[in-house]
């Protein structure tokens, strides 16, 4: 007799998923990913999450390598964002290697040739993007860091809600990408509208979010694009810490572009 763990069988069996598309989000749950051959990603198998398809003005995927595969640059003019799952890799710029393990992460920018070469079989999350450069700022540096070197930075007055940001805050940089950590029962302070969009990665924990008017649960591995305006919030439930991954356009006119 087969055993069901939670019904995940049973729901496959039938046609059901947790994955939501919508004009202005989507949440994508693991249970509907779907591998697909990439170029510039031999040997990778590829789940795109996140793309203009849907209505987003970026990429957001899982690449998972096996030991030895190597990724190269992207088209010219989009900038790349690298964060390690699982395993470990080695970042190849100006010839010189960097090694990037489990929350390691790199920001590459636009026109810079580099080699991602897994060291062993290794799970990243990329995020890609059209850089958008501002008059008389310089064209961004490399970044290359790890989430646990980045200082934590309170956001709530009740000391439930911090962030550790991985990016400098910088006009030359268009993109902003956090690590956001909620204690239990810790929230967003209010529901956010904005013009920016977000790429967002459930990394640990669970709770429930709030996208337009819909209410979603939401845990480790699931995937949320929130367009612009679309009103969103973020409780944290459970016995255990909350933490995403978030991407935001950033730092630039509306208008511009």
């Amino acid at each position: 007799m087969r055993r069901l763990v939670k019904g995940y069988a049973v729901r496959r069996q039938f046609g059901e998923t947790r994955s939501v598309i919508a004009r202005r989000h989507a949440l994508i749950s693991t249970d509907s990913h779907e591998v697909t051959p990439m170029p510039g990603w031999p040997g990778a198998r590829i789940v795109v999450v996140i793309s203009p398809q849907m209505g987003a003005r970026f990429v957001q995927f899982f690449a998972d390598m096996p030991e030895g595969a190597a990724a190269l640059a992207p088209a010219e003019g989009i900038e790349r964002f690298v964060f390690v799952l699982k395993g470990a890799v080695t970042l190849t710029l100006d010839g010189e290697a960097h090694r990037l393990e489990a929350e390691g992460y790199a920001l590459i920018p636009a026109g810079m040739d580099h080699e991602i070469r897994a060291v062993s079989a290794a799970r990243l999350v990329v995020l890609e993007k059209m850089f958008a450069p501002l008059e008389g700022a310089p064209h961004p540096e490399p970044v290359i860091g790890a989430v646990e070197a980045q200082p934590e930075r309170p956001m709530s007055d009740d000391g439930l809600l911090s962030v550790r940001k991985l990016l400098p805050v910088a006009e030359r940089f268009d993109c902003e990408v956090n690590v956001m950590e909620f204690q239990p029962g810790g929230s967003l302070a209010y529901v956010e509208t904005h013009f920016v969009e977000h790429g967002l990665l459930m990394l640990d924990g669970g709770g429930v979010y709030r996208l337009d008017d819909d209410w979603f649960s939401v845990a480790a591995g699931d995937v949320i694009w929130m367009g612009p305006y679309c009103p969103q919030w973020f409780g944290a439930l459970g016995a255990r810490p909350a933490r995403y991954l978030i991407y935001k356009n950033w730092n630039r006119d509306p208008l511009a572009g």
